[in-house]
This record gives structure tokens, C-alpha cells and sequence, in this order.
């Protein structure tokens, strides 16, 4: 599997020509696809998966394995019939099954769903971000489990592949990872550009024409270029000559420039737009057959002799992985407690008495959550060694540095602090790549990240933060100066929709909690569900609350909970708030009570997770027979009504902010307790 001379068999070409086949085959079933990438990308893929790549499809989990992402999402088939080839589970039946409900093959790669993906793809640019997360989390973990062992030379030591295309490059993601990339001098990621110079509206040169190799010798990579063979096929022996050569460099990513033709060898369709995203059809899918040495009326052919030749991979892998298991013993008994924190951080498990150092915040206090969430990653810190993160170049801001943790930097670096086992992540301003990083760390499979950088920079992030909860993953994305209350920075920095538009995303749970108390507690959920999480917080000081100490500990695991009873057992009222809006609720209330309405206080932080909740609780919480509710939060609306009904109103803003202390902005924008005593006085029975 890890050969160190190239060599190309009869029985390896004629796999390839299958697999260019299949790609066919399978696109021109379901009537819709993209054959040509695939087409050009079969010998790649197959020198990777039967030749370089170390790995085993008896245990797509194994720790020791080389990573691979198809960051071309698009070109599916590709990285399926390789999955199929090596014996993942995938049949035949499921390539012919490709773009279907149900099937094992869907349209572009998706983590969970097929095993052997990595990482979901599709959004490009996303798959080489990734790459450079999983890169980064490799070092870091090593550093937690075998530090001394030279570089190259321990058994968690290896490569991340990622195949990519020009449109991966193109999009402004994968230049900001590729940037930090060379700047972490990551010597186990190598990717492989796909240079075909076509995408669907054609030539790539009517909007790409930048030197894209002078580019990454800019970023600092290692830069090879393959070019095509005479006949415009990929040249077997140049690849494998370049995919030696980037596993021998270990101070530098590498990239593989490969020239191909799509769609090869299709004598109409080659180097054609139309072969990207369309099936080529009966008669030029029979006439490539005819080029390809193989029978015309065939179709998703698959001989017993080539079936079994690929699937010698599987016993390849089993070979790998004793070796390496043999390898793991020596080393367990040489680092016992290193092998203790890698079996329970195999499982993603918890240590004991992990939480006993949370800190809790005195009621009447006046601390920003930003500033409590810092404390609090100081003391998880203490704890989970596998905890780590850092900020879009905004750490004091956001309160995410871990104090005396190290900057996370190659031993070659010259800034102060370099470490290349650091806890400390600086992402520089590159919130697009940051979350797209985030991930990756968190797919690699060890350790628990985070990272931050302020509410509206959110949208930045939105296509990793999607990507995040599509794929269930555990990644913490922290966001600091949440609402108006950012004050004079003015409305371009000033949420406004973005606490709806976050818990727009399905599987995403989004907390904004009220206090230093209610942080604690988030941080602690966050932790205990290991799910994808959005945590806002305010960059000015709140007050610590009378209740959130005792009933937050539960209730913010809960979603919503009632901080402040009402003087009647039913209420009159009920005020629902989040973040810095409980405060001002609170505030309400007590005027609300002094002229008689019993009212009650509704902290909620986190919606989602009150969703989750059995029925029992949540009317227990906000019951039916209170007509009388108002929700109060400082951003759109959109999303409330649900919780206030029909005969409730939500006091919000619907405009973008302006530039002015925050304590102006909340009175000028109608956030006062007086406004509140008002809305409630309008719509009570």
C-alpha cells in the first residue's frame, strides 16, 4: 500500500478503464451527474486508494489512517467507486443506485451516511478547508499523545489527501486555508488540483487566470506539477513520482498541479463544458467503451479477475493495520498515561470531576458574558487537555484564549510563543476558512475546538456553520458584542437578524445566555452534548442574577426556564427573554408587580433545546392559559410568535442599529423597562 517504486499493471489500467466506465454507466442511469471529473480523476483516485494512501476497509475508523476528502464534492462517483474497489460495504448495486432516495450514493459525499466519507462536500472550497483543520488537529493531538517521537516517525503520524478542482480554488475559502496553511508549515496535507481549465460555463480562463502555482509558492506550499501524457491521459508514473515526493515533505503542505482532460477519453465529449454536469449519452458513452478496450454493450461491468485484484487492497490494509497495531502496544507500554487519555478521548468521553471547577458568578455582579465564557474556558482548560481554540484575530475581544495554553505554531515559526502543540489558535481575520477549520479538527476525531469572533461575523461563517449541523458535528462556535449594545462601532457591526437567521439552521443550537451563571452552565451543556453549538454573548457588562445561580444549573440545560415567579400561581403576565434582555425583563417585572400584574420571567436562552423538551415542561414553562405573553429580545422578531402566540407581542428591532453608546441605543430603540410595562399594559385581557 505504501510502495516505494511505482509500478502500473495490466490489471491496474484495465481497473482504471472499468472505473471510468462506472462513472458513465452510473451518471447516464440516473440521468444526471457529473462524469467528466470522474472520467479524468480515475487513475488519481485509484493511485491514492491502491497505492499510496494508507488505510483499511475492514475499519474506516482506524486511528492510523491517512485522511482523504474529495473537496469536488460534485465528482462523487469518483471517491464511490474507489469506496466500492476497496470493499467499504459499497456493491454494485449501490453505484447503480447513485443520485437516488435512499441509496448509499447521494449526489455529493456525506459524512455518516457512507463509510469512507470523511467529511460531507459539495459547497467547494469547503473539502480543502477541512483538509487543513484535519492537518492541524493531527499535530495537536500528537502533541497530546506522542511529542517526543520525531516528526515522521510516530504511529500517529499521517497524510491528509484532498483532491480538488479549479472551482475549489476559485472560491475565497480555500485561499484563506491555504494562507494559514503555509503559515502552519503543515507537512501532512497534500492536495491534488484537478487543472482540467473547465467548469459549466466553460474555459476557466473567462474568470480564473491567475498563476495558480506561484500562488501556493506565495502561501508557502510545496508546489509539483504533473502534466498530461501524450495522448492526453493522465501520466501514471509522473503522479506516483509526485505523490512520493509530497509524503517526503514533512515541513511544508504540498500541491500537486495535475493537468487533465475531462471527460477523457470520450472522442466528442472530452474537454468539453457539457461533459461536467451532463450524462454523455448512449452512443458516446459506447464509442469511450470502444476506446477504453471494453465491450460497448456492456453496462456496470465489473469482471471477476478486476474485482478481485482491487479488493486485494482490503487485505493490504489489514497488513498496514497489524503492523501498526503491533507498533501501538510498544508504545502504550512505554506512555501509559497517554494511552489512558487517548482511550478516552477514543470515545469521546469525559474525565471525572471534569466540571468541579466551573466558576459561579455572585448575584448583583456586573460582568459581560464574554468576559464569564473567558473564565470559564480558563477552567475547562484545566481539565480537558484536549480542549483548545482561538479567535478570527479577535481574542481579547472575545475572551477565547487559554491562558498559558501556547500559540499553536510549527517549531519553525519565530514568534514568541510558537508552539506546535499550542492550545492557543490564531486564525488571523479569516472567519470564512475559521469555521471550515473548526470542522475539520472536530472530523479528525480527538479533540474538542472552539473559536470566536463577533455575532455579525457570523455570516461569514454560515456555510461552515451549516455544514456543521448538517453533518451532527461538535464544534463550539463562540460570538462575542451580540446586540446594539456593541454601541458606537454602529451598524455594521450590530446583529440584527442573525439570531433568527442562526436558528434558521436545523441541528443548530443557539444560546445567548443572560448571565456569568447562565454562561457556565451553557458551557457545560455544550461540553456534556458534544453537538453543534452557537454561543452569543455581550461585549457589555450584565448583571448576575438572583435565581440564575440555582435554577440556571438545570434550566439552561433545558432551554427556557422561569427565573423570576410571578406573586400569583398563575401570572397575569409572562416576559420571555434572552441574553442581555433578561436583565430588562427582570427590571419590568418588579414595576409590573408593583402595580399589581403578576408577572413572570422567562429566561431562554437556548430554543432549541426547550424544543426538546416534553410537552408537560414546556407548558409548565409558558402555559396556554396565559394569553398575555411578550418576548423580548434585541433583534428581528421573525421566529417568536410561536412562543407568544396569537394574542402575545415581541418587543424587537426591525431596523439596523446606529452609532451611539448602548445605554442610548437601548432607550432610543424603545429596550426599557417602561416600554416593556407598556406593551404588556396594551395587550392584557
Amino acid at each position: 500500500m505504501n510502495q516505494n517504486k511505482p509500478e502500473w499493471t495490466e490489471l491496474d489500467l484495465r481497473a482504471v478503464a472499468y472505473a471510468r466506465a462506472l462513472a458513465m454507466d452510473s451518471v447516464q442511469k440516473v440521468g444526471n451527474g457529473h462524469p467528466g471529473t470522474a472520467m479524468a480523476l480515475a487513475p488519481v483516485a485509484y493511485a491514492l486508494f491502491h497505492k499510496h494512501m494508507v488505510h483499511d476497509p475492514s475499519d474506516p475508523q482506524w486511528l492510523g489512517r491517512d485522511r482523504f476528502i474529495l473537496s469536488c464534492g460534485h465528482s462523487s462517483i469518483t471517491l464511490y467507486t474507489q469506496l466500492f474497489f476497496s470493499g467499504y460495504g459499497l456493491e454494485m448495486k449501490d453505484l447503480q443506485a447513485f443520485r437516488t432516495w435512499g441509496s448509499l450514493t447521494p449526489g455529493h459525499p456525506e459524512y455518516g451516511h457512507t463509510a469512507g466519507v470523511e467529511t460531507t462536500t459539495g459547497p467547494l472550497g469547503q473539502g480543502i478547508a477541512n483538509g487543513v483543520g484535519m492537518a492541524m488537529a493531527a499535530r495537536f493531538e500528537r502533541g497530546l499523545l506522542d511529542p517526543k517521537t520525531p516528526v515522521g516517525e510516530s504511529i500517529f503520524d499521517h497524510n491528509i489527501w484532498v483532491i480538488c478542482s479549479d472551482g475549489d480554488l476559485e472560491e475565497g475559502v480555500s485561499a484563506e486555508a491555504s494562507s494559514l496553511a503555509g503559515t502552519q508549515a503543515l507537512g501532512s496535507l497534500n492536495v491534488i488540483y484537478d487543472d482540467n481549465r473547465i467548469s459549466i460555463e466553460g474555459d476557466t480562463h473567462v474568470a480564473f487566470t491567475e498563476d495558480v502555482s506561484a500562488r501556493y509558492r506565495a502561501y508557502g506550499w510545496h508546489v509539483i506539477e504533473v502534466a498530461t501524457a501524450s495522448d492526453g491521459n493522465v501520466d501514471h508514473l509522473a503522479l506516483d513520482m509526485a505523490i512520493i515526493a509530497a509524503k517526503a515533505e514533512l515541513a511544508r503542505p504540498t500541491l500537486i498541479r495535475l493537468k487533465t482532460v475531462i471527460a477523457w477519453p470520450a472522442p466528442k465529449a472530452q474537454g468539453t463544458s457539457k461533459s461536467h454536469g451532463s450524462a454523455l449519452g448512449d452512443t458516446e458513452i459506447s464509442e469511450t467503451k470502444k476506446l477504453l478496450g471494453l465491450n460497448p454493450e456492456e453496462h456496470f461491468a465489473m469482471p471477476e479477475e478486476i474485482l478481485a485484484h482491487v479488493r486485494k487492497v482490503k487485505d493490504r490494509g489489514i497488513s498496514a493495520h497489524t503492523l501498526w497495531n503491533e507498533r501501538f502496544e510498544v508504545w502504550k507500554a512505554s506512555n501509559p498515561a497517554q494511552a489512558k487519555l487517548l482511550e478516552r478521548l477514543a470515545i469521546r468521553a469525559l474525565p471525572q470531576g471534569w466540571d468541579s471547577s466551573l466558576p459561579s458568578f455572585e448575584v448583583g455582579a456586573s460582568v459581560s458574558t464574554r468576559k464569564a465564557s473567558g473564565d470559564v474556558i480558563q477552567a475547562l482548560a484545566t481539565s480537558l487537555p484536549e480542549f483548545w481554540g482561538g479567535s478570527a484575530d479577535l481574542a481579547e475581544s472575545n475572551n477565547t484564549t487559554i491562558e498559558g495554553g501556547g500559540s499553536f505554531l510549527p517549531a519553525s515559526s519565530a514568534m514568541k510563543g510558537a508552539n506546535p502543540y499550542g492550545r492557543i489558535i490564531h486564525f488571523g481575520i479569516r472567519e470564512n476558512a475559521m469555521g471550515s477549520i473548526l470542522n475539520g479538527i472536530t472530523l479528525h476525531g480527538l479533540t474538542r475546538v472552539f473559536a470566536g469572533t463577533f455575532l455579525v461575523f457570523s455570516d461569514y461563517m454560515r456555510p461552515a456553520v451549516r455544514l456543521a449541523a448538517l453533518m451532527g458535528l461538535g464544534t463550539t462556535f463562540v460570538w462575542s458584542h451580540d446586540s446594539i449594545g456593541v454601541g458606537e462601532d454602529g451598524p455594521t457591526h450590530q446583529p440584527i437578524e442573525h439570531f433568527a437567521a442562526l436558528r434558521a439552521i436545523p441541528g443548530l443550537a443557539v444560546i445567548r445566555p443572560a448571565d456569568g451563571n447562565e454562561v457556565a452552565a451553557a458551557w457545560k451543556e455544550i461540553i456534556t452534548r458534544d453537538q453543534p453549538c452557537a454561543l452569543l454573548l455581550s461585549r457589555q457588562n450584565l448583571s448576575v442574577l438572583d435565581g440564575s445561580q440555582s435554577h440556571g444549573k438545570t434550566g439552561v440545560s433545558q432551554g427556557a426556564y422561569i427565573l423570576k415567579e410571578g406573586s400569583q400561581k398563575t401570572p397575569q403576565a409572562i416576559l420571555i427573554a434572552t441574553g442581555s434582555e433578561v436583565e430588562l425583563a427582570v427590571s419590568a417585572a418588579k414595576i409590573l408587580e408593583e402595580e399589581g400584574i403578576s408577572t413572570r420571567v422567562v429566561s431562554a436562552p437556548c430554543l432549541e433545546w426547550f424544543q426538546e423538551q416534553s410537552p408537560e415542561y414546556r407548558e409548565s414553562v409558558l402555559p396556554k392559559a396565559v394569553p398575555t405573553k411578550v418576548s423580548i429580545e434585541v433583534g428581528i422578531a421573525q421566529g417568536w410568535r410561536e412562543y407568544v402566540g396569537d394574542n402575545g407581542a415581541s418587543i424587537s428591532l426591525e431596523r439596523f442599529g446606529a452609532s451611539a453608546s448602548a445605554s442610548i441605543l437601548f432607550r432610543e430603540f424603545g429596550f426599557t423597562p417602561e416600554a416593556v410595562v407598556a406593551k404588556v399594559k396594551e395587550i392584557l385581557p
